[in-house]
């Protein structure tokens, strides 16, 4: 007979202790993440809190300090350092987001943590990383995405210019991204440095990660079929990989890439005299676009969800976030919830299930 676990499944990592520097953005992203998962985050907090978090964030708190004990230490006086390192000599994981520089300078560095916890897994969580000619120099997430070459992937031909610009992402290619490979790594670093009881530093930065979640548009980009506005691509050019407007004002997406998917969407649609073998033809590209967009403004966005949602057409509506949390399959996975101000949070994921 299987014992049963003791812990809940969805905590894999509670027995994981994590000190965290009080940041802002990704590296609070990532212990949240990890407190999510199990981990026991804490956090140590400067005097006076963080007042750039309290402006993004409002009057509504911080989500990202959810789950985590609270500490707070004037890292500027020496008892206070004194129990800063003391909670690390206890740690398996260590988060920072400061400039390359400022934690040695406040006797916290790696090597200072080292002197008092060799297996300590040091997390460096910065923009431009701890090397190279950008490291001192500041910036955020929009800058992070367009040194990695990805927001120029985003850019379209315009009328009477070359192209357009890229729009704008949301702040989550960047920092969020920048967020998941950090508590990778050190959840990859733990794992080692149980084995070996050898610490290590983890260089967790931004545009490096951007540009490795980036590989399926690179490899994409190397057979011709990304490249952003000086080139036809099926995902900036076609008629079947694009946000349409309804009727109502609303938006949907229509993707169907595979050529069983494009018979599904054009079935659905009613475009019988659409030859489906001819959907890669970059020549009938324009013209089929041009249908589309009058089809789809044509009926209000609830009509094309009743046609094609639930379809093997690829096919979602572009949701605000308050019908995000309403929509039934988020509902029944648990994604969204709402708090009682109407403030939404998001579940952590990814999900644990048994195995049998």
């Amino acid at each position: 007979m299987t014992q049963a676990p003791t812990q809940p499944l969805n905590h894999p990592l509670h027995s994981v202790r994590i000190v965290e520097f009080e940041g802002l953005g990704p590296g609070p992203l990532a212990g949240w993440v990890l407190a999510g998962l199990g981990a026991q985050v804490t956090v140590i907090r400067r005097p006076g809190g963080n007042a750039m978090a309290e402006q993004l964030g409002g009057a509504g708190g911080n989500r990202l300090l959810d789950g985590k004990q609270i500490v707070t230490l004037d890292l500027k006086r020496a008892a206070d350092r004194a129990a800063a390192l003391d909670l690390v000599a206890q740690a398996d994981a260590l988060i920072e987001g400061n400039r390359p520089g400022v934690m040695e300078r406040l006797g916290l560095g790696p090597a200072d943590c080292a002197e008092r916890n060799p297996r300590l897994v040091y997390g460096r969580m910065t923009g431009w990383g701890q090397t190279g000619p950008l490291a001192q120099v500041v910036g955020h997430d929009l800058n992070y995405v367009a040194l990695s070459g990805m927001l120029s992937l985003a850019a379209r031909r315009g009328g009477n210019t070359p192209h357009e610009p890229p729009i704008v992402p949301p702040t989550l290619v960047g920092d969020a991204g920048g967020a998941l490979g950090l508590a990778l790594g050190l959840v990859s670093a733990v794992m080692a440095a149980r084995q070996s009881g050898q610490g290590c530093v983890v260089d967790a930065a931004i545009v490096d990660v951007v540009a490795m979640l980036g590989t399926l548009a690179l490899w994409i980009h190397g057979g011709g079929q990304l490249a952003g506005p000086v080139a036809d691509s099926p995902f900036h050019d076609s008629p079947f990989y694009d946000v349409y407007r309804c009727a109502d004002g609303r938006h949907l997406t229509l993707a169907p890439l595979e050529p069983a998917f494009y018979v599904e969407a054009l079935k659905r649609l009613g475009l019988d005299d659409v030859a489906p073998d001819s959907q890669y033809d970059l020549r009938t590209w324009p013209a089929l676009k041009a249908r589309l967009t009058a089809l789809f403004a044509s009926q209000p966005r609830a009509h094309w969800d009743a046609r094609l949602e639930g379809s093997d057409a690829c096919y979602a509506p572009v949701l605000d976030l308050h019908e995000a949390v309403t929509h039934p399959h988020n509902q029944a996975r648990g994604t969204f919830r709402q708090d009682a101000q109407g403030r939404i949070h998001a579940a952590i994921a990814p999900r644990f299930t048994p195995l049998r």
